[in-house]
């Protein structure tokens, strides 16, 4: 067994202000395996700065600023969340809840076809942007 000590004692962590935490079975039990990353990015988030009962009132706006996403990103990450019972959103509030018996299935597949609704969408963007550049010369 590895012997832990303190590398630098001046600096352990402790909570001032604010509360946060992630139970540590969101690893051993298959949690942080069954997110995407963007998944991840949000629920990470979320439990920073929700308070002790999970809530956080972040605006879309702010959350896709923090989190360089744009807002399609957002919605999809916030869906699987909500999918795989890991959060609740009532369009203002969201919720971190407590972590279910077990993690959702990971399904690439249907993140696959979000990829590439997105990256059909960001395309199509891209053109019509580029057409109002060229029409306004």
């Amino acid at each position: 067994m590895i012997e832990k000590k303190v590398l630098i004692p001046g600096r352990i962590r402790r909570i001032d202000g604010g509360f946060g935490f992630i139970p540590h079975r969101f690893i051993t039990d298959g949690f942080l395996a069954s997110l995407g990353q963007i998944e991840i990015l949000l629920y990470l988030f979320l439990c920073l700065v929700s308070d002790r009962y999970g809530l956080s009132f972040y605006s879309y706006d702010t959350i896709c600023s923090y989190l360089q996403l744009s807002p399609e990103e957002l919605h999809d990450a916030t869906d699987g969340l909500i999918e795989k019972d890991l959060i609740a959103f009532d369009g203002t509030i969201y919720q971190v809840l407590e972590l279910p018996p077990k993690p959702a299935q990971y399904c690439p597949k249907k993140l696959d076809r979000q990829f590439n609704r997105k990256t059909y969408r960001r395309h199509v963007k891209n053109v019509i942007q580029q057409s109002l550049l060229e029409g306004s010369k």
